[in-house]
C-alpha cells in the first residue's frame, strides 16, 4: 500500500541549502520512497533555543511503502549518515528530519508521534506545509490548518529564502 507523509527539514549549520538537498537526495534514492513535491525554502528564526543561527526550513511529500516506524528509522539513518549530531534540544544542527503527518493517520508511541506534536505552534512548518497542500487538514481537527497559522504569532519570522518557482528556482534533483 502507498502512503503520503509529509517531512519537515531544517538546517542551520554549514551549507544550509546544500544540507537540504542531500537529505532529499538520500531520501530519494532509497527503495520505497518517491518525493512527489516539495516547499519553497524558508529562512526562519530559531524557536525554543534562541542563541543559534537562522535556520532554512522546507516540507517535502513523499509516497512511501513504509510503515511510520520504518520512515522513522529511515529519517534518523538519513539525518546521521549526514552527520547530524543531538548535542543541545533545539540547538543547531546541520539537517533535521521530522515526519509531520503520515496519511491522515493519529499515531502516538513512545518513539513517535504523528501529527508532530509542535507543528500547529510552529509557522515555520505550516507555512512550507500550507504551499504544498493548501487544503491540508489534521486528522480529528476541525478548523483549517490555514486558520491555525493564522493564530501564531511569530508568523514574521519566518521569510522566503528561495522560491520553488520562478527565475530563482531551487533545483533539488539537477545532475
Amino acid at each position: 500500500m502507498m502512503n503520503v507523509a509529509y517531512i519537515g527539514l531544517g538546517s542551520n549549520i554549514g551549507n544550509r541549502s546544500e544540507n537540504l538537498n542531500e537529505a532529499i537526495k538520500s531520501l530519494s534514492l532509497l527503495e520505497g520512497i518517491s518525493v512527489v513535491n516539495y516547499s519553497s525554502i524558508y529562512e526562519t528564526d530559531p524557536v525554543g533555543y534562541e542563541d543559534q543561527d537562522q535556520f532554512l526550513n522546507m516540507v517535502i511529500q513523499l509516497e512511501t511503502v513504509m510503515s511510520p516506524m520504518q520512515l522513522l528509522e529511515t529519517c534518523l539513518q538519513v539525518e546521521k549518515n549526514l552527520g547530524r549530531k543531538r548535542l543541545v534540544r533545539w540547538g543547531p544542527r546541520n539537517i533535521d528530519l521530522d515526519i509531520l503527518l503520515y496519511n491522515h493517520e493519529n499515531i502516538e508511541t513512545e518513539k513517535l508521534i504523528i501529527p508532530h506534536p509542535r507543528m500547529q505552534e510552529r509557522a515555520f512548518v505550516l507555512i512550507p506545509l500550507l504551499e504544498i497542500q493548501p487544503d491540508i487538514s489534521l486528522p480529528e481537527m476541525n478548523l483549517p490548518l490555514q486558520s491555525t497559522l493564522e493564530a501564531i504569532p511569530d508568523r514574521k519570522g519566518v521569510r522566503i529564502w528561495k522560491q520553488k518557482n520562478g527565475e530563482d528556482v531551487f533545483a533539488l534533483f539537477a545532475s
